[in-house]
Formats: C-alpha cells, sequence, structure tokens
C-alpha cells in the first residue's frame, strides 16, 4: 500500500503527534534483498506496504481497506478480513446483476485511486441455490472465474452448502498427522499419546466446526474413525469398546464436542461477548405465556423448510439451547458456562 496514503488515512482517523510521526519513521527508509545458498541480490528500496510479522502492519492495513465498502452501497453484503474481500447480494434477475456487477466497477476504481488493485487471477464467483441463474461478472474486463468450490479462511465452501468436501479434508489431514505420530511413539501411554492426539489431531477436526458441522451420517462417521484410531493406539485401557474407551480416557465423541461448540457460540452471542447482533441470528420468545417464554434466554424455533437451513448454526442450535437448565444458560461468564455445560453432562459423558 502507497505509504503517504496510509499516513493520510491514519490521520484522517484521529491518529496525530508523535505516534504518527513514529509510524511515518516505521515506514521510512526500509530496504530489502534476497539470499539465497549464500549468494545475496543488490538491496533494493521498499516503496510501499507495511512490514509482514509485525503488530502494527495488520492494524494499519485494516484501517487502509476500511472504506471500500462504502463505495459500493447498492451491494447488500460486503465483509473483509485481512486481505480477503468478499461481496455477496442476491441475484434474482438481471437487475439484481447489474447491482453487484457495478459495485465491483466501482470497488475495482477504488483499488485504482488508492494503489491496491485486486489480483484478478484470485478473484472468483461463488454461485448459492437451486435457482441461482448463475450469472457472469466480470472485473476490469475480465470475467471472473466460477468454480464449485472454494476454501475461505482454511474452511472449504462448495456451491451446494454442504460440508463433506471439508470433512474429507479435515480427515486425511489428521489422519495423516496421526500416522506421523504414531510412527514417532511406539509406547502410546494414555498422558503422552493423549495430550499429542489433542494438540497435533483433534484440531484438523475441529477447526471452525461451527461454521461447517456436518449432519450427513456419512460425514460424522468420516470424521469420528479418526478418533476411534487414535484410542485404539492408547495403551493400557481395559475396555473393547469406543464408548468405554471415551469413558476411561474422559473424552467427548466429537460429534457431541460439536454440540458443545455450538452452545459455547451461542451463550457468547446472546451475552454479548461476541461483537455479533444476536438479532443477526437469532429470535428470542415472545411474551407469551409458554414454556418457552420462561426464560429470557431461550430461543424462538423457526420453520426450515430445506436440509440445509434446517442445519445450518441458528437453526440447529434452537432446540439444544432451549433445552439446558436455566442456570446454564444464566452463567456469568464464558468460563462458568463451560463448568455448568460439563457438569449438566457429567451423567452422560
Amino acid at each position: 500500500m502507497p505509504k503517504k496514503r496510509l499516513i493520510a488515512k491514519l490521520k484522517a482517523h484521529g491518529i496525530e503527534g508523535k505516534i504518527i510521526d513514529w509510524i511515518e519513521n516505521w515506514l521510512s527508509n526500509r530496504r530489502q534483498r534476497v539470499i539465497l545458498n549464500g549468494k545475496a541480490s543488490c538491496w533494493k528500496d521498499v516503496l510501499s506496504g507495511v512490514l509482514q510479522g509485525s503488530v502494527l502492519g495488520p492494524i494499519c492495513f485494516i484501517i487502509f481497506i476500511n472504506d471500500l465498502d462504502l463505495v459500493a452501497p447498492q451491494v447488500e453484503c460486503i465483509k473483509k478480513f485481512a486481505d480477503d474481500s468478499k461481496a455477496a447480494h442476491p441475484a434474482r434477475d438481471l437487475e439484481d446483476k447489474q447491482a453487484l456487477q457495478d459495485g465491483l466497477d466501482s470497488m475495482y476504481r477504488w483499488t485504482q485511486d488508492w494503489g491496491m488493485e485486486f489480483n484478478i487471477k484470485k478473484c472468483k464467483t461463488l454461485h448459492f441455490g437451486r435457482n441461482n441463474p448463475r450469472h457472469s461478472y466480470t472485473l476490469n474486463g475480465v470475467e471472473l472465474e466460477q468454480p464449485d468450490q472454494e476454501v475461505d479462511v482454511g474452511v472449504t465452501i462448495h456451491t451446494s452448502l454442504k460440508p463433506s468436501l471439508q470433512c474429507i479434508k479435515a480427515s486425511k489431514a489428521a489422519h495423516k498427522k496421526l500416522s506421523n505420530i504414531s510412527r514417532c511413539f511406539h509406547f502410546r501411554d494414555r498422558y503422552t499419546f493423549l495430550k499429542l492426539y489433542k494438540q497435533h489431531v483433534r484440531c484438523h477436526l475441529e477447526y471452525c466446526s461451527s461454521v461447517w458441522s456436518p449432519w450427513l451420517q456419512t460425514d460424522i462417521n468420516l470424521l469420528e474413525k479418526v478418533q476411534i484410531r487414535a484410542v485404539k493406539m492408547i495403551s493400557g485401557l481395559q475396555s473393547d469398546t469406543y464408548e468405554g474407551r471415551l469413558k476411561e480416557l474422559n473424552l467427548q465423541s466429537l460429534a457431541d464436542r460439536r454440540v458443545r461448540f455450538d452452545m459455547i457460540q451461542t451463550y457468547k452471542i446472546l451475552r454479548g461477548f461476541d461483537n455479533v447482533d444476536h438479532k443477526t441470528w437469532f429470535s428470542k420468545v415472545n411474551n407469551n405465556n409458554t414454556r418457552l417464554s420462561s426464560f429470557h434466554l431461550n430461543l424462538q424455533p423457526s420453520r426450515s423448510n430445506h436440509e440445509i437451513r434446517r442445519n445450518f448454526f441458528s437453526q440447529r442450535v434452537v432446540n439444544t439451547w432451549n433445552s439446558l437448565p436455566n442456570y446454564v444458560k444464566d452463567s456469568t461468564n464464558p468460563s462458568t458456562f463451560k463448568s455448568n455445560y460439563d457438569k449438566h453432562l457429567l451423567p452422560i459423558i
């Protein structure tokens, strides 16, 4: 990003005095070179951008692109995360198509004006919905690719919105890591080996699982097989069944853990621990004299006609959340909620 324009935006946000002088000095007079096999290139001045790996760099970048969505008010949804930007808009007819295309054109002009042009080769269009007309869109006259899937922040998103591809990817990564660990440790005790499994294997199976939590039994079994394989490797267990070994190790099944993650996320949204408007996700119960209205944090179920919608986060959590005891839902902080939730399920785990 151009340094002078970045400084101008920082000043527009009220950053001034010694702080802005320090940032400007931090960005100035920097050089870089490449070293390969002991041989170095000539030094070159760094004319734009911020230092990678610095704490201040991402903050400066966010400030620089903060007004990108303001240039395309006709687009219904624009989200930015670091250097990834996503625009979403309903495409029911040609008028909707033109609105989104106009928004893309406006955003591209913004990138030209501010010296931060999109990498068009990495820009793609994903079409969702069975009745989607699958219009084509362009950036700077170049038609955007229309793949069936794309990886967003480490999660594979398919146009069908089914998580099967993500489950396959997560399962393969976890199996590979588990195999590497098993080759390095011949005596697999319940303490060391279990700790290695939790830190290096299970994380692949649970990363962002509240987003892609599977509902098809095939996908659920695919993930669970990794943990089944892992607990079989642990020495000294008495039980011959998967459920019995989980009990010996004080472990939950992966399916139960995903439900736990859903409940924790629901709690954080409803109690304001996440900076998210709960009305975007949930509808609280009305004040009618019904069983659900007996507690102020209960959620109003809504009708879902399609499988995808029924299994979306804001829909699938409602009944499970409402069934929790009031003392669990009324916990004072996330740590207390986790503790109360686990105590509530103790007879089951």
